[in-house]
């Protein structure tokens, strides 16, 4: 599981399928007894898969290294000698993922005379070079329904200076929620990626960005990766001219003295040079996928997704094997999609496809999922029914306080309430998993929700669900390995998934979506 993640826009999914006529119409059949086929999903095959995947020959599978390459080979091969297809037409398992990293820069940057220095008061992952005599300054740089910090401004070829946070109301409420919770705007997570897209959106040429607040967990972020030769990991298309420079609370005032309590766009003289040099260092990396084809309605989607990706090794040479994050999930999907393909060796296959799907890049941003939803979705979004999500399942929280056999579940209910009542009953009739959805919560300050891949097909308004058994002590540790895995409890989770997955494929009618955003 990544640590963070941004909030993007999505589209709005096509819900109707067309209806054939009684003559042409195929005949439909009764879907099989799913048991037989889950119970081929074994906690000793889980074991024996996870003992290779989380071992230390795959280096602890960091994205573009070679442990990470040895990872899809080991997928691939699984696929090939199960005989389940390539979900991409070309036959090929592997979606290439094109990368960039951004190298740490180099340089500084001047506000009217005085030199502040990369990793003190400023923060950047850009490169920029020249001098600029004035900025616009756009308040909290917020547009929502009738509101907008940009009304009567053009900022079209201009760096923009924004703060963090959101306009309240006088009686302490925000403006954009009417509640005395943030909206998206507002937060650390979602809220500069958001202000900093709209304002690319409005032709600015850069964003100046002011979070006081949070400016230390940037700066920690920063020197973290100058002190270990990294970068930070993006999506190549991602990579353009616009810069981001992260400000405290000094560089900002230096450029606009009054902007804690300023409220009013405005056009602020300055005397602002950039001096900024960075190098990035392009790869590439590969999301594996592998399809089950429908019997009746081949056109139609279910995804089941994680991600194959950790985090490496660590800088004095300890390889974090990644044996619950996410060798769990991975090796659980493999497990799944063997069960399908018994079921439609048997003539007992899914009315609808079932796409398994091992992302890239998690770790470092949710990428290989983002890349496939926002760039080349080798299924068309619009006939996806449905995401479930698996990113850690083989693990007790220790924090936990109720019954062994328990699951976190997170966004059943968020866009689709058929779902969610589905999942329950599919649990009542199959598995007898306590659900616990605590991370479910809105207000949750974990904010799960946004920090796994199912992420980025939720926000294009497919249903979703994230399986998770919480964190623990060897989370994001070369510690988290497979002995440490409770394999009876991943077998009936990795059950649960195929059983959910199994009924929504199989139904009548596609997945009711009476949440999407509009």
């Amino acid at each position: 599981m990544k640590k963070l993640s941004l909030l993007a826009l999505g589209l709005v999914m096509a819900c109707n399928s067309t209806q054939k006529t009684t003559s042409d119409a195929p005949k439909t059949k009764t879907a099989g007894d799913p048991v037989p086929f889950a119970e081929t999903i074994t906690q000793d095959d889980l074991k024996e898969h996870l003992y290779t995947y989380a071992s230390d020959e795959f280096e602890g599978r960091e994205t573009g290294k070679p442990g990470q390459k040895k990872a899809v080979e080991y997928l691939k091969a699984f696929y090939e000698s199960h005989g389940i297809a390539a979900a991409q037409g070309n036959g090929d398992y592997f979606q290439e993922v094109p990368l960039e990293v951004s190298k740490v820069p180099e340089g500084n940057v001047t506000i009217n005379g005085t030199s502040f220095p990369l990793g003190e008061d400023v923060i950047t992952f850009s490169s920029a070079q020249g001098t600029y005599n004035n900025v616009i300054y756009v308040g909290y740089g917020v547009e929502e329904g009738d509101y907008s910090d940009y009304n009567g401004v053009d900022v079209s070829g201009k760096l923009v200076l924004i703060k963090a946070g959101e306009p309240m109301n006088a009686d302490g409420t925000y403006l954009i929620s009417g509640t005395s919770e943030k909206s998206a705007w507002g937060n650390m997570s979602e809220g500069m990626g958001k202000k900093s897209e709209l304002a690319v959106e409005k032709g600015a040429k850069g964003v100046l960005y002011m979070d006081e607040q949070n400016f230390a967990r940037y700066k920690g972020y920063f020197n973290y990766m100058k002190n270990n030769d990294s970068g930070r990991m993006e999506l190549a298309a991602d990579h353009n001219d616009n810069m981001l420079f992260v400000l405290d609370e000094k560089a900002a005032k230096a450029i606009k003295s009054d902007i804690a309590d300023a409220t009013k766009a405005s056009s602020v003289p300055v005397n602002l040079g950039l001096n900024v040099t960075s190098g990035n260092e392009k790869l590439s990396s590969e999301n594996v996928a592998a399809i089950i084809r429908g019997s009746e309605k081949p056109d139609e989607y279910v995804i089941i997704s994680s991600h194959l990706d950790h985090i490496g090794i660590t800088g004095n040479g300890e390889i974090n094997n990644g044996a619950d994050d996410d060798g769990s999930g991975t090796v659980s999907l493999l497990e799944i999609a063997q069960a399908f393909k018994k079921a439609a060796d048997a003539g007992e296959g899914p009315k609808r496809s079932v796409v398994f799907l091992q992302v890239t890049g998690e770790e470092k941003g949710l990428l290989g999922s983002r890349y496939y939803t926002d760039i080349d979705p080798i299924v068309p979004l619009s006939e996806t029914v449905v995401d479930l999500n698996i990113d850690m399942i083989g693990r007790i929280d220790p924090n936990y306080k109720g019954a062994r056999n328990y699951l976190y579940l997170i966004g059943s209910d968020k866009l689709s309430t058929e779902l969610h009542n589905l999942s329950e009953a599919i649990n009542k009739k199959y598995t007898n998993i306590e659900f616990d959805y605590t991370y479910n919560d809105e207000n949750d300050p974990n904010r799960f929700y946004y920090r796994s891949d199912h992420y980025n097909f939720a926000k294009n308004n497919i249903p979703i669900i994230f399986y998770f058994n919480g964190t623990h002590a060897d989370y994001h540790r070369p510690s988290d390995t497979p002995d440490k895995i409770n394999y009876d409890l991943m077998e009936n989770r990795a059950r649960l998934i195929f059983y959910t997955a199994w009924e929504i494929a199989n139904l009548d009618h596609r997945l009711v979506v009476d949440k999407a955003s509009k």
